[in-house]
This record gives C-alpha cells, sequence and structure tokens, in this order.
C-alpha cells in the first residue's frame, strides 16, 4: 500500500506528464532507474532530450517544491542521464528541467522550471 507522500508524489507526476504531452513533448521514459538513482521524465522536445525532476508538495510552508532540489540531488540526476545518453546511443542536446507541483485540495498550481540546472561535463 502507497504512503500519502507516495501518492501525492505520483500525481505530481501525472500532471507533470500531461504539461509536456500538451506542449508536444514526446515521453520517452517515466521513473527511469540507474541503479539507486531514478530520473522521474525523461522526454524529447525537437532536438533535445530533456530530464525532469518533478517536486510534489501539498503546501508551500517550507518553499516551493523545486526548492527541494538541492546541488546532490542534481549530481544524481545529472549522472544518471549521462548513463541514460550512453545506453541509448542519444545525440541530442540535453536539457535538465525541474517541474514544482502544488496541490492543495482541487487546486493544483504547475510550474515549469526548464533549463533548472547544468551539468559541467
Amino acid at each position: 500500500m502507497k504512503t500519502d507522500k507516495q501518492i501525492t508524489g505520483q500525481q505530481g507526476e501525472e500532471h507533470a506528464i500531461n504539461f509536456y504531452l500538451q506542449n508536444q513533448y514526446q515521453i520517452l521514459a517515466t521513473n527511469w532507474v540507474y541503479g539507486h538513482l531514478e530520473i522521474d521524465i525523461i522526454a524529447r522536445n525537437q532536438d533535445t532530450i530533456v530530464f525532469c525532476e518533478v517536486k510534489t508538495r501539498t503546501s508551500d510552508w517550507f518553499g516551493a517544491p523545486h526548492m527541494a532540489v538541492n546541488k546532490a540531488k542534481q549530481r544524481n540526476i545529472i549522472k544518471a542521464a549521462h548513463h541514460y545518453i550512453c545506453k541509448e546511443g542519444i545525440d541530442l542536446d540535453a536539457r535538465f528541467d525541474i517541474i514544482s507541483v502544488l496541490i492543495k485540495g482541487d487546486q493544483v498550481t504547475l510550474e515549469h522550471l526548464p533549463g533548472a540546472f547544468t551539468p559541467s561535463w
């Protein structure tokens, strides 16, 4: 049985996927795992592969959800993305997005932060 936190996270990811689809992105993978690392959404937008971290909260008491994507989390996403690119033989520009989702009752606020962080390859 899923915890409330897992259910909230899943709802946020569904909102993020719908956002990308509505904006003509092609979803390549969701919850892609490399070892203990995970990328929430991998998508393609024209000639760019997009690696997206989705952060979902039910309150902004501690700040906007995207504020929880710290440097260590960014490094882990970049590391996993590197393995995905190598494994799949991807030859596209890469971008790292964050989608911040705030769910308060029936109200959903989604903020898309394209290019929220960049790797130092």
